[in-house]
């Protein structure tokens, strides 16, 4: 039997993804990382051992930006498609603002996941924001975790810190103390992080605590050589390109020839994103100090896509600020171009490829690079390289040998080595040579892919096994279970499930495991997640998929120990429980529960019965503009939770996230904190034995009151609904 063929899905919320036509440099977020993983996609699906292949992004539907960004599902070829998830509304925001919304993100990719029968065999996830996406998918279906930075917290944390930007500050436009908590769950939890460089993993991840919990593979990335091809080919008789790259060619000879005076100098190129990071004022002061330099070779810098300065983010105004200020200062009108677009598909290697033709070199004068695939790039056109001695450019140039590391904090090593590159013409026929050469030796996308597949292959069949071992074990991923149940029963726990009259509890308990393939089973209790399994277990009652805990302040999945961290993040908005447990202390009517008794998400009092208290409370939370959620029980016991916590709620959510239809739950209940839970669409049983407190549901649409108590109550409801014979049949 031949083996399955891995689907994978990738990751890349941020930034503008779509097939062609890539908007590079347009801002800091469309980067390097959107051409890989576009690139990457590409490569995979041209392999036979590989099967489908998604790349999932964020949906964009705002008028600033193209349309293509707005369909849901972009096909390219008949194994890779661009899947679009809508999340934080429409409008494109940068990366920094969709933190609040990666659990949405992570719901609507697991309907689409549902919906489409698309349960793929490896998530990989690019950045931190897609990596959180991808490791909770890959906890929820129990798949293999492959994660990629491209750039990371803690290494932007410190070049923040040298450049004078206080905490406060970094918080308030980079949620970097967020970003770095995130990726060290990541490399917790990753099962291989796969880099371009050896100096990423000891220089950048090596700043994380858990950086040794990851396996690592080095596997450089590729780059088209069919689009960025040798200079001279474009200089042999009877060559024969398409139209559309050779108006490319003279488009941007028309653009630079514009800004110079002597247009046949050879050609300094550099092309960057407007990041502070890339450098490009360095640059400008390098040139302008040198004017052996200027009288040698002209300028150009391409920095990123713009129209109006004053419309731009406050780092990219001031990146571009600075360097017409310094082009002013050192008075280069003539000698430096500053083009305002260019188009990445054609015009971006017909800009390497002249200045190859006129012997100049391409600068990357960036602070720090992760990688550098502008340097691959411009190598596999014969074009020499200077660049930054931080990060990937060290190997770089160490495999291909076409060019020169330097300091470029100091500018002199800069200037210096253009000097020598463009002045030695034996250096810079060697150092164009090796470059072609050397780049479709060791950065080609089939060199990268087919390492990529050998490394996935091996994760893909170990989890295998391992599913094939614990096939039969409750204890496997509930969420692959969760994705084919279309009926679930869930009940509260305390003289509901169990309490003083047990006569029925092992039949119900019977019909549950006879039942399991068809209906899954949750829990709806005030009791904590651990108190909660402890007395399931002494009762001998079946793992449940889902326990609603706390009230509803909680979510946990099967036998997970922390909580589902979507519900979390839902239930978090507004809420201030400091403020709420400071406005109620001197209520002589309330006492503080025990500490055991209080979560994040819930303030636990005992209050005595009386007149007006209720309202009493409200009052005081309502006047000082409190979001919240009071539930009362018992004649005793009073919760506060979060306005969107509740046991009602967290189910409701839960048919939102995985598709099963309210009509299709049966909920049972005994006392005040089931109230909410029994209304609405789902079948809602109260047990013989049922408090004072839901009298009034009598009167309610889709409400059976059972005679009998407890798990005889229960039996009895699913009867009355035809629950089993439902989900026999569905």
């Amino acid at each position: 039997m031949a083996a399955k063929k891995p689907t994978i899905q990738l990751f890349s919320l941020h930034g503008l993804i779509r097939s062609t036509n890539l908007e590079m440099g347009r801002d800091a977020d469309t980067g390097g990382q959107v051409k890989y993983v576009l690139e990457l996609g590409h490569g995979l699906s041209a392999r036979k051992d590989i099967g489908r292949v998604d790349l999932f992004t964020r949906l964009i539907a705002d008028k600033r930006v193209s349309s293509d960004y707005s369909q849901p599902i972009e096909v390219i070829n008949d194994k890779f498609r661009i899947v679009r998830i809508q999340c934080g509304g429409r409008k494109y925001v940068r990366k920094e603002l969709l933190w609040p919304h990666l659990e949405e993100f992570v719901d609507k990719t697991i309907k689409f996941i549902k919906r489409n029968h698309a349960m793929p065999d490896i998530v990989h996830g690019h950045y931190p924001d897609a990596g959180y996406v991808a490791m909770q998918l890959a906890e929820i279906f129990g798949l293999p975790f492959v994660y990629t930075g491209h750039s990371l917290g803690r290494s932007k944390q410190a070049r923040l810190r040298d450049q004078g930007m206080s905490e406060a500050e970094m918080q308030r436009k980079f949620k970097i103390d967020r970003r770095i908590d995130t990726e060290e769950n990541i490399l917790a939890r990753a099962d291989l992080v796969i880099t371009s460089t050896r100096h990423e993993i000891k220089e950048q991840y090596g700043l994380y605590h858990h950086k040794d919990v990851p396996d690592y593979q080095v596997i450089p990335p590729g780059i088209g050589i069919d689009t960025f091809y040798p200079f001279y080919h474009d200089m042999l008789d009877g060559a024969e390109q398409p139209e559309k790259v050779r108006y490319a060619q003279a488009s941007m000879l028309k653009e630079l020839n514009r800004f110079f005076i002597t247009p046949e100098k050879p050609l300094i190129l550099a092309l960057s994103r407007p990041d502070q990071r890339k450098n490009i004022s360095g640059l400008v002061q390098a040139y302008g100090e040198d004017l052996e330099l200027q009288s040698m070779a002209n300028l150009a810098v391409f920095a990123g896509l713009r129209k109006d300065i004053d419309a731009m983010a406050d780092n990219e105004r001031e990146v571009l600020t600075q360097m017409l200020l310094g082009m002013d200062k050192y008075d280069l009108y003539g000698k430096m171009a500053i083009p305002k677009k260019h188009d990445f598909e054609y015009e971006v290697p017909a800009l390497y490829r002249i200045a190859a033709e006129r012997r100049g070199v391409f600068v990357n004068p960036a602070l720090t690079e992760p990688f550098g695939l502008t340097l691959l790039e411009a190598s596999a056109t014969g074009l020499p390289i200077v660049a930054t001695d931080d990060g990937g450019p060290n190997d770089i140039v160490h495999n291909c040998q076409n060019g020169i590391l330097v300091n470029v904090a100091r500018t002199d090593q800069v200037s210096s080595a253009l000097r020598k590159i463009i002045a030695d013409k034996d250096l810079w026929e060697r150092y164009s040579k090796n470059g072609i050469l050397n780049v479709r030796k060791h950065y080609t996308w089939q060199n990268h892919t087919r390492e990529y597949a050998v490394a996935v292959g091996k994760l893909t069949a170990a989890n295998q096994r391992s599913d094939l071992a614990t096939a039969k074990k409750p204890s496997g991923p509930v969420g692959r279970r969760l994705m084919k149940l279309n009926h679930f029963f869930i009940t509260d726990i305390d003289n509901t499930l169990i309490g003083e009259d047990n006569s029925q509890l092992e039949k119900l308990v019977r019909l549950l495991n006879q039942h399991r393939k068809r209906i899954g089973f949750g829990v709806a209790t005030g009791r904590t997640a651990d108190s909660a399994r402890a007395i399931l277990k002494k009762y001998r009652i079946p793992r449940p998929d889902v326990i609603i805990c706390s009230v509803g302040s909680a979510l946990f999945y099967g036998n997970s120990s922390k909580p589902g961290p979507g519900w979390a993040s839902h239930i978090a908005s507004r809420w201030n429980r400091d403020k709420i447990v400071g406005l109620l202390k001197d209520f002589d009517f309330l006492r503080y529960q025990e500490e055991e008794t209080q979560r994040r998400f819930k303030v636990s009092y005992y209050m005595k019965p009386g007149k007006d208290r209720l309202s009493t409370i409200h009052n005081r939370l309502l006047y000082h503009r409190c979001r919240y959620n009071l539930i009362y029980s018992h004649d005793r016991y009073l919760d506060i939770l979060p306005y969107r916590a509740s046991k009602g709620k967290a189910i409701r959510y839960l048919s939102y996230k995985w598709e099963i239809p309210l009509v299709n739950f049966l909920v049972c209940g005994d006392s005040g904190n089931d109230y909410e839970m029994l209304r609405g669409e789902p079948s809602a049983v109260v047990v013989g034995n049922y408090s004072h407190e839901l009298a009034d549901l009598k009167d309610g649409r889709n409400v059976y009151f059972a005679d009998s108590f407890c798990a005889g109550g229960i039996l009895e409801g699913m009867q009355h609904y035809h629950f089993i014979e439902k989900a026999a049949g569905g």
